[in-house]
């Protein structure tokens, strides 16, 4: 039989958090939470329900995630975020992947994340077509990439599992344009650090071929106002990108450290 320990990261989430950790019973052999110094009460909610609850100072979403990893009792890992739920399936699935025997050819399991926004699930844009790596083996894989954007690599095959990872997302476009300083501000240091910069051109024709790909060729059309919403947004994070690189590049802001 295969252990597995389920590991999130956490930072002023009493919002969302239970409803991750509660999806976590009965499937991971060990939950692990790693808070980032929460000032609400999301340690007192994850002692609820977590095995082990560690406090550190953060250093950013890819050395948090790692260190979560690292610290995990068993060498199966399954990585959640705070507004992510394991779906029915998905649930069943783990389980009877649980039951079989201990050595798996695979380094890890890719699942699909399914996004809830404005009050319905989107099923086109880029916000659908989301297949995230998030069981692995911590001996052939950890969390790689930059301040935004990190991910699992794994050196090994990589199979998939069809359930779905519910991910419950902004509440609001309020949160949206909240944390959009944030992702734009880190996504443009880390482009900055590989050697793009802003042009014109690029402030010009970026946001609207962002938009035009995820409302008309990827159909966001079809999700009704909120794939209206969510092309127009992922246009406007772009186009704040390029004006946090632009800024950069002038020496108009200090390069952020990490996120």
């Amino acid at each position: 039989m295969r252990k597995v320990s389920a590991t999130i990261i956490t930072r002023d989430e009493e919002a969302k958090v239970e409803r991750a950790l509660t999806s976590l019973a009965g499937v991971a052999d060990e939950i692990l939470v790693v808070d980032s110094l929460s000032r609400d009460s999301t340690v007192e909610i994850c002692r609820r329900h977590a095995d082990r609850v560690i406090e550190r100072a953060w250093l950013g979403y890819r050395a948090q995630k790692q260190f979560a990893a690292e610290q995990a009792a068993f060498d199966w890992v399954l990585s959640l975020d705070a507004d992510e739920v394991l779906g029915p399936d998905l649930r069943e699935q783990l389980k009877a992947w649980k039951q079989l025997p201990a050595d798996d050819p695979r380094a890890g399991y890719r699942v699909r994340r399914r996004t809830r926004f404005l009050g319905r699930w989107i099923d086109h844009t880029s916000w659908a077509s989301d297949w995230q790596l998030r069981l692995f083996d911590r001996r052939r894989a950890s969390w790689q990439g930059g301040r935004v954007h990190e991910s699992v690599r794994a050196a090994g095959e990589v199979g998939r599992l069809e359930g779905v990872l519910e991910h419950y997302t902004y509440e609001s476009v309020s949160e949206y344009l909240a944390q959009l300083e944030n992702f734009s501000r880190l996504a443009a240091a880390d482009a900055f650090e590989r050697g793009r910069r802003c042009s014109w051109p690029r402030l010009l024709l970026l946001p609207p071929w962002e938009f035009g790909r995820n409302f008309l060729l990827a159909r966001g059309f079809l999700d009704g106002v909120p794939g209206l919403a969510v092309s127009v947004l992922c246009a406007v994070s772009v186009f704040f990108k390029q004006l946090k690189l632009y800024e950069l590049q002038q020496g108009l802001a200090p390069p952020p450290e990490e996120g």
